[in-house]
């Protein structure tokens, strides 16, 4: 089932789905990196975000 545009919390944030431009534009802004590299990361470590940021190198901003 495709990602709702329309939830801004819950499980939906805490997953990367690449095969939504706009949501991986969004994460690779927020994540300061490039859509390729999201890419690269969620098909090393899969679509969770956190995984995905420790993959980068990256800490979660709380």
């Amino acid at each position: 089932m495709p990602d709702s545009t329309d939830k801004s919390q819950g499980q939906d944030r805490q997953r990367i789905n690449v095969h939504q431009d706009y949501e991986l534009r969004d994460w690779a802004k927020s994540l300061n990196t490039t859509p390729e590299r999201v890419k690269e990361a969620v098909q090393a470590v899969g679509d969770r975000a956190d995984k995905v940021r420790e993959y980068l190198g990256q800490r979660e901003s709380k």
